[in-house]
C-alpha cells in the first residue's frame, strides 16, 4: 500500500527536476551558466541544453541589436546656446559572459553612458556645427561608446542624433540670417546681371562703331517691333546730317 504511492512521489519528484533542468535557446540567445555560483566556461546554446537544477543557475542573454532611445537632454552649446537633443543607440551584446560578470544591468549602464556621452560631446561644439557636422558627430559618438562599452561584451554599431530643438528667439533669429544671407545673394546677382548687360552694351557700341550703317538697321528693326501695335504713335527722328545739307542748298 505505501509502495506505489512513494514510486508516485518519486516520479513526480524526477518530473519536476526534469522540466526545470531542460532549456530550449533560441536562434538568438545564449545561455550564462553559474554551477553552484561558479561561472562555467562557455556560454550555452542555441537549441536544447542541460541545466542541472537547483545546481545551475542559467542567465538567458540575447544577441540581437537592441534598439535604445536617448531621453531628451538639455545640452550648452560651446557659444552658450542652450538647446534639447534626443538620439538613437543601436547595440548588440557580443560576449554574453562579459555582460553579465562584468556590469550589473548592461540595458541601463549603457543608457547612462549614451546620455552622458551625448551631453559632454555635442557641449563641445558650436551651433552651427551641432546642425552641419551631425554625421562628424555620430561618428564621433558611436566611437567613444563602443570604447567604453567594450569592456561590458558590447558592440556599438550606429549612433544617430535624431532632433535638435532650438528655443524660439533663437529660432527667430536665425530666420532673420537666412533672409539677410538671401537678400545679399539677390542683390550680388543683381549687380552681376547689370555689370554683364553694362558689359554687352559697351562691346555692342564699339562693334556698331565699325559700321555706322548698323545703325540704321537696328533703327529700321525698332521701327518695325513698334509697328506691330495698331495704337503705336511713331516718332521719326530727323538726322542732323539731312538738316546740314538743306541748309548748305539755301545758302
Amino acid at each position: 500500500m505505501n509502495t506505489l504511492p512513494l514510486s508516485f512521489i518519486g516520479l513526480v519528484i524526477v518530473l519536476i527536476w526534469l522540466v526545470n533542468s531542460i532549456n530550449v535557446l533560441r536562434e538568438y540567445e545564449r545561455g550564462v551558466i553559474f554551477r553552484v555560483g561558479r561561472l562555467l566556461s562557455h556560454p550555452k546554446g542555441p537549441g536544447l541544453i542541460w541545466v542541472l537544477w537547483p545546481i545551475d543557475r542559467i542567465v538567458r542573454i540575447s544577441l540581437r541589436t537592441i534598439v535604445l532611445d536617448v531621453p531628451t537632454q538639455d545640452v550648452i552649446t560651446s557659444d552658450n546656446v542652450s538647446v534639447k537633443v534626443n538620439a538613437v543607440v543601436y547595440f548588440r551584446v557580443v560576449d554574453p559572459t562579459r555582460a553579465v560578470i562584468e556590469v550589473e544591468n548592461y540595458l541601463y549602464a549603457t543608457s547612462q553612458l549614451a546620455q552622458t556621452t551625448l551631453r559632454s560631446v555635442l557641449g563641445e561644439v558650436g551651433l552651427d556645427d551641432l546642425l552641419s557636422q551631425r554625421e562628424k558627430l555620430n561618428q564621433r559618438l558611436q566611437e567613444i561608446l563602443d570604447l567604453h562599452t567594450d569592456p561590458w561584451g558590447i558592440k556599438v554599431a550606429l549612433v544617430e542624433i535624431k532632433g535638435v530643438d532650438l528655443p524660439e528667439s533663437m529660432q527667430r533669429a536665425m530666420a532673420r540670417q537666412a533672409e539677410a544671407e538671401r537678400e545679399k545673394r539677390a542683390k550680388v546677382i543683381h549687380a552681376q546681371g547689370e555689370f554683364e548687360a553694362a558689359q554687352r552694351l559697351s562691346d555692342a557700341a564699339l562693334k556698331i562703331q565699325d559700321q555706322p550703317v548698323a545703325v540704321q538697321l537696328r533703327y529700321l528693326q525698332t521701327l518695325t517691333e513698334i509697328g506691330m501695335e495698331k495704337n503705336t504713335t511713331i516718332v521719326f527722328p530727323l538726322p542732323v546730317d539731312l538738316l546740314s545739307y538743306f541748309m548748305k542748298g539755301k545758302q
